[in-house]
């Protein structure tokens, strides 16, 4: 008797909508799962979860991170979403050996200049990796500001 019932239920449902609809309504509250590594967690929660506030104040997501580096993201629109995955992302980046990147300059010591190669990730860029040229002083080549 219960799986009659079951049935009649269910072809009613196959009625009024044959397939599942290919998109969500827009009011439909969406998830995402992001994995990252448990060693960047702290960077993105911040002294004092400044840094995980600034990201919900900043794009009006819900997040849950748990202990393995997998991060819950919940949110109305997507593009929510979306921005906050990007910003976690820039947080978490990790520079790869031999990868050329775009940086500013942040300070200039004898041997090389400091610069920030992402959001919060500063490098030494060596002297001798300046210029192909040999150079005697970084500042010939290289001031505060410069990217």
């Amino acid at each position: 008797q219960a799986r009659k019932g079951r049935l009649a239920i269910m072809d009613h449902m196959l009625q009024t909508i044959d397939h599942p609809r290919a998109e969500l309504s827009a009011y439909a509250p969406k998830v995402e799962i992001m994995h990252i590594n448990p060693d960047k967690i702290r960077d993105v929660i911040g002294p004092g979860g400044k840094k995980i506030n600034e990201i919900i104040d900043e794009t009006g997501v819900k997040l849950d991170i748990e202990q393995d580096g997998t991060i819950y993201i919940g949110a109305v629109d997507q593009a929510m979403i979306n921005r906050s995955k990007e910003i976690i992302e820039a947080i978490t980046r990790e520079a790869e050996v031999g990868q050329i990147y775009d940086a500013k300059v942040e300070r200039i010591e004898k041997y090389g200049a400091f610069v920030e190669i992402f959001s919060g990730i500063d490098a030494l860029l060596h002297i001798s990796q300046i210029s192909k040229d040999r150079i005697n002083k970084v500042e010939d080549v290289l001031k505060i500001g410069y990217t």
